[in-house]
């Protein structure tokens, strides 16, 4: 089962769960107990040690096109660009460590940025296609969140023909059919609307890709997910488009990078390396290169 989907609900959900504090959203936790140290071999390496080794390490989802995943052994995707583009702008080479998603974000942060996995697995310098949330960043305090490199926003994908003159909204799926990927941050909130008036009509998938392919078979009438895995499954029969999803609090999030919190200099070149690559266009155009609309991050 994939679980990318629910931290692109992950830390939303949690979100949902907390107070919002407009000045402070830190203000009502408890820090944790300081992480215990663990060797610098596990942890990752400084940002002169990166240099000077001429190379860093990338962990990206597995198998999770349009954004990273092999193709004839050789990386593919949107945050495989981006992860080259922070590399070269450091003047090292990407290497990449292609991950499964765990439970939650927790557990893929734990694994691959700050302890390392109970057997095997590797701990990355970066991690990308990181939700932020301002609220969840003071939970996990072994991690510096930065380097925000876009935004995602849930989208519904839909049958043209079934379709000709109103594009459909979450009402129409009391009659028509609906794919979402399962267990995903799309799943819960249809799931729950209309008192679940809607249930009979949902087909769950274990991904939007595979969703999409159900739609352009004609086996559905639409499919509700993130805007860009939707864009990256269309075909001639399929469009997309963002009508509003009332009652939805979290139907947009922002997307960056993770770092371990003993190496803030690292964390800052990142951010830097992003932060310019936003403003000249690079990462606009690798969007445009997969077919995808780039959302400007919130930074």
């Amino acid at each position: 089962m994939r679980f990318r989907t629910v931290f692109a609900a992950g830390c939303m959900a949690l979100g949902l769960a907390l107070p919002a504090y407009a000045a402070d959203p830190c203000a009502d936790y408890v820090p944790q107990p300081k992480p215990q140290n663990v060797g610098r071999d596990i942890v990752g390496k400084e940002l002169d040690q990166i240099i000077e080794q001429g190379h860093m390490l990338f962990a990206v989802y597995e198998d999770y096109p349009p954004y990273s995943w092999e193709e004839a052994g050789k990386p593919r995707g949107v945050d495989i660009e981006i992860a080259r583009i922070i590399a070269e702008d450091l003047g090292v080479d990407a290497r990449f460590n292609f991950v499964a998603a765990g439970e939650n974000l927790d557990a893929d942060l734990r694994f691959n940025i700050w302890k390392g996995a109970l057997i095997g697995g590797r701990i990355a310098n970066v991690m990308m296609r990181i939700p932020y949330d301002s609220a969840f960043k003071c939970r996990v305090e072994q991690v510096v969140f930065t380097g925000q490199y876009a935004g995602e926003s849930i989208a519904i994908a839909y049958d043209k023909a079934s379709y000709p003159e109103d594009k459909p909204v979450p009402a129409y799926f009391r009659f028509d059919t609906v794919g979402v990927e399962n267990d995903s941050i799309a799943d819960f909130y249809i799931s729950g609307l209309a008192r679940g008036q809607l249930l009979n009509n949902i087909r769950r998938f274990t991904s939007t890709e595979e969703a999409m392919e159900a739609l352009n078979a004609g086996e559905i009438k639409a499919v509700m997910g993130p805007l860009g895995a939707l864009e990256h499954g269309l075909s001639d029969s399929s469009d997309v488009h963002q009508p509003p999803l009332p009652g939805f609090s979290v139907g947009e999030w922002t997307l960056g990078v993770a770092v371990n919190f003993r190496y803030r200099p690292l964390a800052y070149a990142v951010d830097d390396a992003i932060n310019y690559a936003l403003q000249d266009g690079r990462i606009e155009a690798i969007y445009k290169q997969y077919g995808l609309t780039h959302q400007a991050p919130e930074r």
